[in-house]
């Protein structure tokens, strides 16, 4: 893709839809709108219709789109996927009932799990056996599975998930039953594990193999029924979908494997970090993402995310691990709390306010909306406090009620004798200590420590707060790009299509068998290359190779790089000397003459990332910047309004120090920058909060 066509992309949140047109001169224009929950095309049709007419231009003259969706997500949280059933070998229909027999919640007696996407009474079960090697032990009983037609009939199950035991390692029995099933039953939509998740450990095979049937139907309408919508108004461009791993994928492929869209729009906004990491030189970075419903953390070093190999969706105690459904798919691996803009405040029984992880979304939205909501929510305590232009939000396409925002916050005010100034600053304190606990425990949890990292804030409201976590976890540096307001929409145009394939094959590293495995991984990279080319014909391609290794008795892998060429027995070597060192880094001591085996290995194929385009150097100013005016602010340490000023990002020009408290204010979003920080803008357009900068403004 070059940057000689006009390229459009949407990324739909909770709250709002965020939208951007790269033009042909690589300029970024954005938007923002909220989101229509009933029918998601219509926010991103009108919002881009829009945008695009502000700029002479129309549907028809954007050569790519590439679209982010909450759609799969909302689907599984709300249930309202398609009528499923699962089909899966006799003896194991409990499997996701029995999950792994562990418990998220020790000590909670009235522990309550979300129930299965597939009621029991639509668990059918079939004779049939492969064992551990991929051999028949049992072939398919094919009157067995024609015998449940009728079943499927009655309960007017639209979509099937087949997942026989070890179809990982041999998938003819799958395959042959969904031939049977289509033959009798042409329009129903079928998943087969050996294509969703062909990995090993059965509950998460079967897990996810059952959420991509679950969403499939409705993706497959939606999709549709989106092209539809693009055709009628000429669109004749490219149309791209974003993974959870931060790659784009076709429309084809989207439609059979809709799964890997989940947590799309997150892995944009890392992309869109690791952008501008690259580009200003920060190696070790947070990316802190905070937009209307969640904030998101996402560490990488080196420009690059971190990446996982499961994620959970749906979780029964909301951010507490093990209590979701877990889906073993491809992605970018972030850490995810309830608190966002549109995240409701309450007092709990210990007297305490309480933030999240209920949000107002965008119907009704906060109180100051003037959209029905009565609760107070974060965006109403910012407003409240003064750190947001009710005349200038989101553009000036959403006008704050003020007084509303009053009302809501004085009912927790009362609850606990205080004013609603100091029950703003009360929930403003509370959402930004959740965001940094949650950024100190994912740091922990990979053996990191925040402090060390620099915060890169995107999202509508992570400018608003960031200041404020950097204070409560010792970050001492943060960048607030340009158009930060819709950071995840802009990382959609620079993710690169690609598509990773997985396949779990044990063996002992000492035994392994060179030959066999460099046939598989070849039949591996075929197959991704097939799905890439559907959107790359004529781009170069690079291909990266992944060994998940552990010591033997061991219950979890490591992710070690392999060679991308040939595999060698030298190679082999390599790969026992990498995984020792990995471990070493991890655990701080490797475990003499233990054997290593490998459980699976990944092919992920992908064209060249997008490079934005070069930023032309800020203009240099020595001359103090002039304030626009200035804001009434609630200073909650002191229990008194202050005035601060407010100055427009667009007129700053390097050499220009502001010492806080401040506003920098920008159509999309607003950055506070709280009395611990100086603030200038770097040769990027970066707007940089330094402590350091606080001391060169005070010398």
């Amino acid at each position: 893709m070059s940057h000689s066509r006009v390229r459009l992309s949407a990324d739909i949140g909770g709250t709002f839809t965020d939208l951007v047109i790269e033009l042909a001169d690589g300029t970024l224009a954005t938007t923002k709108v909220l989101t229509t929950p009933s029918a998601p095309e219509r926010a991103v049709l009108d919002g881009a219709s829009g945008l695009l007419a502000r700029h002479g231009l129309g549907l028809k003259d954007v050569n790519v789109f590439v679209h982010g969706t909450t759609l799969a997500t909302n689907a599984v949280l709300e249930r309202r996927g398609a009528v499923t059933a699962l089909i899966t070998t006799e003896g194991f229909r409990d499997v996701l009932e029995i999950g792994t027999e562990g418990r998220f919640d020790q000590y909670d007696l009235q522990m309550e799990r979300r129930a299965p996407l597939v009621p029991r009474s639509l668990r059918l079960p079939v004779q049939e056996r492969m064992d551990v090697h991929g051999r028949a032990v049992l072939p398919l009983d094919e009157a067995g599975l024609l015998a449940h037609i009728d079943t499927l009939k009655a309960a007017g199950v639209t979509s099937v998930a087949i997942c026989f035991l070890h179809a990982y390692v041999n998938p003819e029995h799958e395959q042959a039953a969904r031939r049977t099933l289509l033959a009798a039953l042409p329009t129903l939509h079928v998943s087969i594990s050996s294509e969703v998740c062909p990995e090993i450990r059965e509950y998460e095979r079967v897990s996810t193999t059952v959420a991509n049937a679950y969403v499939q139907p409705q993706m497959s309408e939606y999709l549709t029924r989106m092209l539809e919508h693009l055709d009628a108004a000429g669109f004749q461009g490219a149309l791209y979908l974003v993974t959870s791993n931060g790659g784009l994928t076709s429309l084809s492929t989207a439609s059979r494997f809709p799964v890997r869209l989940i947590e799309s729009g997150p892995a944009g906004g890392a992309i869109f970090a690791a952008d501008v990491a690259r580009r200003s030189g920060e190696a070790t970075v947070a990316a802190f993402d905070m937009g209307g419903t969640t904030a998101k953390i996402c560490l990488m070093d080196d420009f690059t995310p971190d990446t996982d190999r499961v994620y959970e969706v749906d979780r029964s105690a909301r951010f507490q691990k093990g209590s979701g459904l877990p889906l073993r798919i491809p992605v970018i691996d972030l850490f995810e709390i309830g608190a966002g803009g549109g995240s409701i405040a309450q007092v709990n029984a210990l007297k305490n306010i309480q933030v999240g992880p209920q949000s107002a979304g965008s119907e009704p939205g906060p109180a100051c909306y003037g959209r029905g909501g009565i609760e107070a929510t974060v965006t109403d305590a910012d407003a409240v406090l003064g750190l947001i232009d009710p005349d200038g939000f989101a553009g000036g396409t959403v006008p704050l009620d003020l007084l509303a925002s009053r009302r809501a916050l004085s009912r927790i005010g009362a609850s606990l004798n205080l004013s609603s100034d100091m029950a703003a600053f009360g929930v403003h304190e509370m959402v930004c200590e959740s965001m940094a606990n949650a950024a100190r425990v994912h740091a922990i949890e990979k053996g990191k420590t925040i402090g060390n990292h620099t915060l890169i804030a995107f999202g509508g409201a992570a400018p608003l707060h960031v200041a404020r976590v950097a204070e409560k976890t010792g970050v001492q540096r943060i960048l607030v790009p340009p158009h930060a307001g819709v950071g995840s929409a802009i990382g959609f145009l620079r993710a690169p299509i690609s598509y990773e394939v997985v396949r779990s094959r044990h063996s002992l590293l000492g035994v392994l068998d060179v030959e066999q495995t460099e046939g598989m991984l070849g039949r591996m990279a075929a197959e991704a290359v097939q799905l890439v080319r559907q959107g790359a014909p004529d781009q170069p391609l690079i291909t990266q190779r992944t060994a998940y290794m552990r010591y033997v008795g061991q219950g979890h892998e490591i992710a070690i790089p392999a060679s991308k060429h040939r595999l060698t027995d030298a190679d082999v070597a390599l790969l026992g000397r990498s995984f020792e060192s990995a471990y070493i880094k991890l655990f701080g001591r490797a475990i003499p003459g233990a054997q290593v085996e490998i459980l699976t290995w990944s092919v992920l194929v992908t064209t060249h990332p997008e490079a934005s385009a070069p930023s032309a150097d800020a203009a240099v100013s020595h001359t103090p910047p002039i304030p626009t005016g200035h804001r009434d602010y609630f200073d909650g340490s002191t229990a008194q309004r202050i005035a601060i000023p407010v100055f427009e990002r667009a007129q700053l020009h390097m050499g220009q120090l502001i010492q806080g408290p401040a506003l920098i204010t920008e159509p999309q979003t607003t950055t506070f920058v709280s009395a611990s920080f100086g603030a200038q803008v770097d040769r990027h357009g970066n707007l940089v909060l330094d402590s350091q900068l606080k001391t060169q403004v005070n010398a």
